[in-house]
């Protein structure tokens, strides 16, 4: 049995994001298709989770105990370290993902649960051997130049999850919500039956 660690960023009201009808398919399909594994939804913006604060510092970057477990500091380390894989689910707002979603990875990366030092004075993820999809919307065509040089949102994904040591990650993005003319239903109605394939081999 996999736990799959279902991580959901936009402050619009439930109904209202485009982004979270997508990965809610696909994290529909995947029960189906996957039905003895745990899935954890974590709604970021009903985390209410804050900057990470000076007195937060000595958690973070302390040797690691048994009873580092029982830190409220250091419970979403933890909590994304024990999961097997992760759906991250974010519209880009503003060329990146929200704000929101880089203070969450502030409290995951936490040496000693998600990462380490090595010796030579570089680092090395600890999470090796787990998967990660992540599931993003987006208002113009960010696929292809120009605007693709401007896309931070994948960009800052991949490379946090790197540096956790999970290389096995892919992203589902859909183009041109914003633009003129589109039809978005159309486009969400196509997302999410080729969202929900991938789901089935996730």
């Amino acid at each position: 049995m996999s736990t799959i660690l279902y991580i959901k960023a936009n402050a619009k009201p439930e109904g209202a994001s485009r982004t979270f009808r997508i990965s809610d398919s696909f994290i529909d399909a995947y029960r189906q298709n996957h039905p003895n594994d745990q899935i954890i939804t974590l709604d970021l913006y009903k985390e209410n989770i804050a900057p990470i604060t000076k007195d937060d510092i000595g958690a973070i970057y302390s040797p690691k105990t048994e009873s580092s477990r029982k830190h409220p500091v250091l419970k979403y380390a933890y909590q994304f370290a024990e999961a097997d894989k992760y759906v991250i689910a974010t519209p880009l707002w503003n060329l990146s993902v929200p704000g929101i979603v880089k203070l969450y990875f502030d409290y995951v990366s936490v040496v000693g649960i998600t990462f380490r030092y090595t010796s030579g004075g570089g680092v090395e993820g600890m999470l090796e051997g787990k998967k990660a999809i992540h599931i993003t919307t987006r208002g113009g065509d960010y696929s292809a130049p120009p605007l693709s040089e401007y896309e931070l949102g994948e960009r800052y994904i991949k490379t946090i999850l790197g540096l956790f040591g999970v290389y096995d990650t892919s992203t589902f993005a859909v183009d041109n919500m914003d633009r003129s003319g589109t039809d978005v239903e159309a486009v969400v109605a196509n997302a999410i039956k080729d969202v929900q394939e991938k789901a089935k081999s996730f």
